[in-house]
């Protein structure tokens, strides 16, 4: 398992929370628990038009935003893989009850604090949403021809927020 490490968290939206990494960077997932993409290949190729991870830098290695895709200001979806929106606000997560505190910012934040190591009580209804996600694979391979990623863009960006590689589809 390695050497546990204690992260403590504080920039825009939580301040003093801690976390323990007591997993290998990206390794001993879950069963069943097979993410296409990591973190960084995510940022690199735009996701969330490049807001999401701008105040939170020093909680991750410096490499994961080496060629990422960031907005300094606002959500600019033409930063995003696929050049459209396929975001619901923050406000709208939280309404469906989709936010808890550990991880104020969602699915996102939690996978890449699970990537690097924490192991939470949360884990597993994300890896539940993170599974839910097939239904908008399948409906793009029923819908498109392999590899036209002309097709079904919001959609083939909005399995790409879920760690799924959808240029392959």
């Amino acid at each position: 398992m390695g050497i546990k490490k204690r992260v403590l968290v504080n920039d825009t939206m939580q301040s003093g929370y801690a976390y323990w990494r007591t997993e290998p960077v990206g390794r001993n997932f879950a069963p069943g628990f097979t993410p296409e993409l990591a973190p960084p290949q995510m940022l690199k190729l735009g996701v969330f038009g490049g807001k999401y991870m701008t105040d939170c830098r020093d909680e991750f290695p410096a490499r994961w935003f080496t060629g990422a895709r960031l907005s300094a200001e606002r959500r600019d979806p033409r930063l995003n893989c696929f050049g459209v929106n396929a975001s619901q606000s923050l406000a709208e997560w939280r309404r469906k009850g989709w936010i808890h505190k550990q991880d104020p910012r969602g699915w996102f934040q939690w996978y890449c604090r699970y990537y690097m190591g924490r192991r939470s009580a949360d884990d597993a209804r994300q890896i539940r949403r993170w599974r839910a996600i097939a239904r908008h694979i399948a409906a793009i391979r029923k819908n498109c021809e392999k590899g036209d990623l002309e097709c079904r863009r919001k959609q083939r960006q909005a399995v790409l927020h879920w760690a799924y590689d959808s240029r392959r589809i």
